[in-house]
């Protein structure tokens, strides 16, 4: 996607490998801010506190962390010791584990001195693979927008909660992916922004939409089930952290919520996602996926403008008060109306029949 009307990506190498550079996401909406991170450490804190976020691209940011690492020391024991710290960063997004062990198993195989130029060469090689795999979801997704767009004749209304586009990835994004695809292909189309506390996502989104023109309107999270009662909503589509076997889906707090408003007034509901998102080795996503729990000052504290257009955090619930602060819920497969992959749209039960091969690599243990 274009800032400022220069092509950019949320991570891009520096120096052949030497560093990593990133969009702090933090700054987001309200300044746009390049980091450098020269050490695996720094892009393990990075996870970790959403400087960069979003399923996709925390996996491809933690491949990265690991040329950083095995350039400083490539043995076997130190590798094990990065990939254990980088998978606690973000416990439910299964992108990142799925990343880090695909990268491992493939470089500790090799001689210590052959290591560094692998994993360099793997690291770049993911990268673009996501790029072209979040293209493809939105071809996929665009498909459906333009259905729903032929049978109404009129600009198609379509919710998201969350931030699921080009800065939730590498380049293009998931969900949002469709949503640009289609923009491109001249379909009248609108977004309702979800704001998405914590952490007001949605306003990532937003920023991302009005980027390249596309009307879209930022509301209540709350006010997704209004929108829908009057008809004022054609679809929801969402993203994904992680996607069980059968299709229970794991996104952002509040996705539930929206899947049964969606149900109850026959609104279709999509989640996009790549395949890495797809969790072979769970079918019961409520009782299974792991929920990440985050810190309590993320609702106690909301970031800003003062009156002089300066940052700022304001503090709306006092230390005192006790709060919970799940990061995610589990949207149960009965919900969902399709999955958009990069292979296609299917309904939950059909996973299987999209990527037999995951089915059966899980099945060999």
């Amino acid at each position: 996607m274009k800032v400022n009307g220069i092509p950019t990506r949320t991570i891009w190498s520096i120096e052949h490998g030497q560093a990593v550079g990133i969009i702090d996401q933090t700054k987001l909406p309200f300044e746009f801010k390049k980091e450098r991170l020269d050490d695996w450490r720094q892009v393990r804190d990075a996870i970790a506190t959403m400087k960069v976020r979003g399923a996709p691209l925390i996996g491809i940011a933690a491949v990265w962390a690991l040329v950083l690492a095995i350039r400083d020391n490539a043995s076997d024991d130190f590798i094990h010791e990065v990939r254990s710290e980088l998978i606690a960063t973000r416990p439910t997004a299964v992108n990142l584990q799925w990343a880090v062990d695909h990268v491992v198993k493939r470089v500790i195989s090799l001689p210590q001195k052959d290591r560094l130029p692998a994993v360099y060469k793997l690291a770049k090689e993911m990268t673009q693979a996501d790029v072209l795999t979040n293209r493809a979801i939105g071809t996929h997704g665009a498909r459906v927008i333009a259905e729903i767009y032929a049978r109404k004749r009129e600009p198609v209304n379509i919710l998201t909660h969350c931030n699921a586009g080009w800065l939730a990835t590498v380049d293009y994004g998931t969900a949002l992916s469709a949503v640009y695809i289609a923009f491109e292909q001249g379909i009248p189309l609108h977004v309702w922004v979800d704001e998405t506390r914590p952490r007001e996502q949605g306003l990532l989104t937003a920023w991302e939409l009005a980027g390249v023109g596309i009307p879209h309107t930022v509301i209540a999270d709350n006010a997704g089930g209004h929108l829908m009662q009057h008809r004022e909503v054609d679809a929801v589509i969402v993203g994904a952290d992680r996607i069980t076997a059968i299709g229970d889906v794991a996104n952002k707090v509040g996705t539930y919520l929206k899947a049964l408003a969606a149900k109850d007034m026959d609104v279709p509901f999509y989640v996009a996602a790549p395949s890495s998102t797809i969790d072979w080795s769970i079918q019961d996503g409520k009782h299974s996926i792991k929920i990440e729990n985050r810190a309590g000052d993320e609702l106690r504290i909301v970031r800003g403008l003062d009156k002089k257009g300066h940052a700022c955090d304001v503090r709306i619930i006092s230390e005192q008060t006790n709060v919970e602060n799940p990061a995610f819920d589990v949207t149960p497969a009965k919900l969902v109306t399709g999955i958009i992959t990069e292979r296609g749209v299917c309904a939950p039960e059909f996973l299987t029949r999209l990527f037999p091969e995951g089915a059966r690599a899980h099945a060999r243990g």
